[in-house]
């Protein structure tokens, strides 16, 4: 039986995300653009994000998200076991969603 991995403890979250920006940037190759990317967490919040980076690290992951206002700028630092769902959708026109990969 393998161990169980909680959140909060040294886990996979630099492969879980390398593989999030995978997915990212497969679905804006075959689509042409940058996708909106919505998290629901277990918790019942979601957000669209801009940004997720596997930073601190032990298990917790930064998501940054799309702000309201201009200059706001605000991240979460979320356990890995708290994603309930990531959805990748092609962003309206008129929305200023889309999701940063990495250089």
């Amino acid at each position: 039986m393998s161990e169980l991995w909680l959140p909060g403890v040294s886990g996979p979250q630099d492969a879980f995300v390398s593989r999030v920006l995978q997915r990212v940037q497969a679905f804006a190759e075959q689509y042409g653009s940058q996708p909106r990317v919505d998290v629901d967490l277990r918790d019942g919040a979601t957000v669209t994000v801009r940004a997720i980076s596997p930073e601190p690290g032990f298990g917790f992951v930064t998501l940054t998200p799309h702000a309201d206002a201009e200059d706001a700028v605000e991240e979460w630092i979320v356990p890995v076991g708290a994603f309930g769902r990531i959805t990748l959708s092609l962003a309206e026109e008129h929305e200023p969603f889309g999701f940063s990969l990495p250089e």
